[in-house]
């Protein structure tokens, strides 16, 4: 972006790391556009993964797109941890929604993230929920799920919903929203100890959590996804070792599902909402 300094009241800045897969990352782009703001600032961040038919998909966006997008591209990979710190350094104090390039975010996404971050102080991370969302998974609970089909449907549905923002064991990286000071002041992603965004989310959500910041769901949010998170080789143990507790912690969220009267009540409430046609179903 030209200038990521933070200004009062402008939505957060989406930040999408460019990944190899050109499918996810075509669809990705148009739900963007489908369910995003028009002016909304997106920075499309590539650290030497798009070939040459992910940076045509990406020229072609960039030159029809009504949001304020950018596009920038290493000569060279630094790493996945290496290159999200570096971006989200660059963009300073301003909040940032973090999108896998393999997101697929409902309409009024954007907006229900930064009303998640405004409505406590205290929230450092905020995540939507997701057929990819582990923890913020739904319609269950740490289970993969069909990526739906009516996405205005479920919008409507997650908007609905009392907004309680209930606490994560930690952000997950198919969609998380920052806020920049709170980043700030736990420093960076440790990028010499991870390989993966997945693991370095992890570690900078219980840094987070440790200076009394909350990792919060929010509930009125839905981003869909095409493949879910994972740690690289040796980020578990790294995790385990830096924080002993971690794994015990997110295996008794998995197994107690303290969110299952949530999910319950958005299934229920998709159920009341009328399809877009009456023959289509809720998932592919």
């Amino acid at each position: 972006m030209t200038d990521r300094g933070a200004r009062d009241g402008e939505a957060p800045i989406v930040l999408v790391p460019i990944g190899v897969d050109d499918t996810a990352l075509d669809a990705c782009l148009a739900a963007l556009d489908a369910g995003t703001p028009a002016g909304s600032r997106v920075w499309l961040a590539d650290d030497a993964q798009a070939g040459p038919r992910g940076r045509a998909i990406i020229e072609r966006w960039l030159a029809r797109t009504p949001l304020a997008a950018e596009y920038s591209r290493r000569q060279a990979s630094i790493g996945e941890v290496a290159h999200v710190d570096q971006l989200l350094t660059a963009c300073g104090r301003s909040d940032v929604v973090v999108l896998a390039a393999g997101a697929v975010p409902a309409p009024g996404w954007l907006a229900q993230l930064a009303a998640c971050l405004a409505r406590d102080p205290a929230i450092a991370t905020a995540t939507p929920w997701s057929n990819v969302g582990e923890t913020a998974a739904w319609p269950r609970c740490g289970e993969i799920a069909p990526l739906p089909v009516d996405l205005q449907r479920i919008s409507s549905a997650c908007g609905a919903l009392p907004p309680m923002h209930p606490e994560l064991p930690a952000a997950v990286p198919h969609a998380v929203a920052l806020r920049g000071s709170a980043r700030q002041r736990a420093g960076g992603l440790d990028s010499a100890s991870y390989g993966s965004w997945h693991a370095a989310l992890v570690d900078l959500s219980l840094r987070l959590s440790g200076l009394g910041w909350r990792n919060a769901l929010c509930e009125t949010a839905y981003v869909g996804g095409t493949g879910e998170g994972t740690p690289a080789d040796g980020d578990n143990d790294v995790l385990a070792a830096r924080w002993p507790a971690w794994h015990a912690r997110l295996a008794g969220f998995l197994m107690d599902d303290p969110l299952h009267a949530l999910r319950e009540q958005l299934t229920q409430r998709v159920a009341t909402i009328a399809p877009l046609t009456p023959q289509r179903e809720l998932f592919a």
